[in-house]
């Protein structure tokens, strides 16, 4: 079976009009790295879009991310999706409401400030996703779980959007 994937860089990001992940470019040593930076008390968000070209089933999202300046504790992270399938659907895709939240956590490794950590985050509210449906992800810090506990900002390099083709 093939698993497709659609990946999500920083500059693929859109924006809501409050409480957005801030877009950033590091000058590392030897290479520029660009990112989305998720403050630690505020609940911060950005979204994609894609079409579900070819979606057959278990969808799930891999996030890439780093933090800003801890070197321990645990992050807590969202995922929500609205899909429309286009010439089907009837709903107005400017008032179209995302599913209820999946949610994964995953913990800091430890030491190394800046270490690059993923983990995945299973779709579980699907909103009848199908095949070619125009798709909006959502991926956002989940700051008041309580197992949010890592301090400063946490840097997603990545999203990568997984699913088995039909």
């Amino acid at each position: 079976m093939t698993v497709i994937r659609h990946v999500f860089e920083a500059g693929d990001a859109l924006f809501p009009t409050s409480n957005p992940a801030a877009p950033i470019l590091i000058q590392g040593t030897n290479f520029p790295i660009s990112g989305l930076a998720f403050d630690p008390t505020t609940t911060e968000s950005v979204f994609f879009t894609f079409p579900a070209i070819g979606y057959g089933d278990t969808p799930q999202v891999k996030v890439e991310w780093y933090a800003d300046t801890a070197t321990s504790g645990g992050i807590s992270f969202d995922i929500a999706v609205a899909c429309i399938t286009p010439n089907t659907d009837t709903q107005d895709i400017e008032t179209k409401a995302l599913s209820s939240h999946s949610n994964n956590i995953d913990t800091h490794l430890g030491t190394t400030g800046q270490r690059l950590h993923t983990f995945t985050i299973e779709l579980f509210f699907q909103d009848s996703l199908a095949a070619n449906d125009h798709v909006v992800l959502l991926l956002q810090r989940n700051t008041g779980d309580s197992f949010d506990d890592l301090t400063g900002d946490v840097i997603v390099t990545r999203a990568i959007f997984l699913y088995n083709e039909v």
